[in-house]
């Protein structure tokens, strides 16, 4: 397949990595470079990361993503961590609280990719919601975990697709900049009348 010629659309990422812990230096964050590894794998556009790393409280978790929509204007958010069932464990309840919408099939998806390795994936509770015109979505907190909910289980039979495949579309749809994707990586799906006249 041919490469695009024209030059992809700028795109600013907000990474949040949720930890207690990590935070206060107790160990060594691993959800921030496994995100941003990931992405710069896996988009052809330029990326301007906006970083974070705090802890399991959840009036700074959302605090965080207000700033990182509403004031570093991020098209995209992506957390990891605080999303089991632990009394600590409260990202999902500080996404919700700043949503505009919730988008479900999201947490959905994520769900059913863990289940392909272990049970105890019914109890995450990741969820994906839109504030303004960014997506915010919470991943898990392993980076293996990250990677299979990102690009999914394409040789698994029948393929499993990741959720970052919808990511594409769902940014257009709420204006935000159009993504794009390196196939190997992530083949972005949109409809026929969505997709970019390559010239």
């Amino acid at each position: 397949m041919s490469e695009p010629t024209h030059a992809p659309d700028p795109v600013r990422i907000g990474l949040v990595s949720v930890s207690d812990r990590a935070s206060s230096g107790v160990y060594a964050d691993q959800g921030l470079p496994a995100l941003r590894d990931w992405l710069q794998r896996a988009l052809r556009n330029p990326i301007a990361f906006e970083e974070r790393l705090i802890p399991d409280e959840q009036a700074t978790i959302g605090a965080t993503l207000v700033d990182l929509v509403d004031n570093a204007r991020c098209d995209l958010v992506l957390t990891t961590g605080g999303t089991g069932p632990a009394p600590r464990d409260v990202t999902p309840e500080a996404t919700l609280a700043v949503a505009d919408r919730v988008m479900p099939g999201f947490g959905e998806q994520m769900r059913q990719i863990s289940l392909r390795f272990v049970p105890t994936a019914i109890l995450s509770r990741q969820v994906a919601v839109i504030r303004g015109k960014a997506l915010i979505v919470n991943l898990p907190g392993q980076p293996k975990s990250i990677a299979e909910t990102l690009e999914g289980l394409p040789k698994a039979e029948p393929p499993v697709p990741g959720i970052f495949a919808a990511v594409p579309y769902c940014i257009d749809l709420i204006g935000g900049p159009y993504l794009e994707t390196h196939d190997e990586v992530c083949k972005a799906f949109r409809p026929k009348s969505a997709l970019r006249v390559r010239s």
